[in-house]
């Protein structure tokens, strides 16, 4: 005999992790143009085997869900949620009651890739007094903390599971579940089967899917909003240019690329007015779109008179840092008549090197004259380019 199945859809949370958005909870945040809930919704209301979905709301977001449903807020119920997901639960079974389904599913509504198949197998697998969740072998070694943040112990992860929605149950089962785990004053409950376990009622586990993944971040929405549009992952690698050059006077050494060459010249500037090194740091905030050298180091301020160079590239190397990136190359070259270069370049390459965090097969250094042409071939100046590429969204 062919049983009556029911949904309920809860989407009463707050999703605070998420952040703020003038688009509201997460929930109701833009997928491919609509809201998460109405992609999540329509895989219900599209399965022959469902005969009513209730969705469970907080009660300042009926607009919102109307907005997000359009025409197929007619064919649901809507309820409204309480103060913690297992309330807002039973109070989605209670708006069933009247329709007493034999088999109800409970997802949650910021799990919009979930399928057909998926809530096939999980129907399946559901008995006459036994509940079935679809789950996720958990893939990584897990590890116990203390208090202090020491490892404790390392867990077995051989018979671990992460859990999924939809979960489903006998639907007089669950309900009475709820109940009992309510009137006993227990609200620690954090997903349906948890509750059917402390009742008694058992569950099965059935193969999940890894692509029904639950949206908490900001970064989960972004990520979801690319795949739901097919959208490839982009690979963020960002390059930047910069450019520097000083004149020069009278003197006994240059400082290049962090290191002091002997010369009957040196290079006038605030700082050491290391052209290398100024130029890196210009390429390097480049990539993340942080202004360049005198933003953070003007000229008119007397604590930078003197100051070495690499003061400014480990400056810029931390800002790279806190906005995701992780540097990947370094390229410098170096423009002038004299001092020659080339005895000094693995020199300066490890300077370079230690400045950045890169090995030193990722750091260049080249020179080359400018043909006796211009202020640099006239020796009234050095100049200098750099590279930078930057890989970011790594740490995010």
């Amino acid at each position: 005999m062919k049983r009556s199945v029911a949904a309920v859809i809860v989407a009463a949370g707050r999703g605070e992790r998420a952040g703020q958005s003038v688009e509201g909870p997460k929930q109701y945040r833009s997928l491919a143009s609509q809201a998460v809930i109405a992609h999540t919704v329509r895989v219900f209301l599209d399965h022959p085997g469902i005969e009513r979905v209730v969705i469970v709301i907080h009660r300042d977001d009926r607009a919102l869900l109307a907005a997000a449903l359009e025409t197929h807020l007619d064919r649901v119920r809507v309820t409204l949620g309480g103060a913690t997901r297992q309330e807002s639960v039973r109070r989605g079974l209670t708006a069933l009651a009247d329709l007493a389904p034999d088999v109800v599913l409970i997802h949650d509504a910021v799990r919009p890739f979930v399928d057909a198949a998926l809530i096939d197998r999980t129907l399946a697998a559901i008995g006459d007094t036994e509940g079935a969740i679809p789950a996720i072998a958990v893939p990584d070694t897990l590890k116990k903390a203390g208090p202090d943040g020491q490892i404790v112990a390392t867990v077995d992860r051989r018979d671990l599971y992460a859990a999924q929605t939809p979960q489903g149950f006998p639907f007089a089962a669950i309900c009475a579940a709820h109940e009992a785990a309510a009137t006993s004053g227990r609200d620690d409950f954090t997903d349906d089967a948890s509750i059917a376990e402390w009742a008694g009622l058992p569950v099965r586990l059935v193969e999940g899917l890894a692509e029904n993944v639950k949206l908490t971040t900001a970064r989960d929405i972004a990520l979801a909003d690319e795949r739901m549009r097919g959208i490839r992952p982009m690979i963020d690698v960002r390059t930047g240019n910069g450019y520097d050059v000083h004149r020069l006077v009278a003197g006994d050494h240059v400082t290049l690329c962090g290191i002091a060459i002997p010369h009957d010249q040196t290079l006038d500037g605030h700082s050491d007015a290391d052209v290398g090194l100024h130029a890196l740091t210009d390429a390097l905030l480049a990539t993340c779109g942080a202004g360049d050298i005198g933003d953070h180091f003007p000229p008119s301020d007397p604590q930078w008179r003197g100051a070495p160079s690499r003061i400014f590239v480990e400056k810029a190397v931390e800002i790279v840092r806190a906005k995701g990136g992780r540097i990947m190359n370094a390229d410098i070259s170096l423009i002038c008549e004299a001092p020659k270069i080339a005895p000094h370049r693995a020199a300066m390459c490890a300077a370079i090197a230690a400045m950045t965090g890169l090995d030193a097969e990722r750091v260049s250094v080249k020179a080359t004259t400018n043909e006796t042409i211009g202020f640099v071939g006239r020796r009234e100046g050095i100049a200098a380019i750099a590279t930078a590429s930057v890989s970011y969204g790594e740490t995010r």
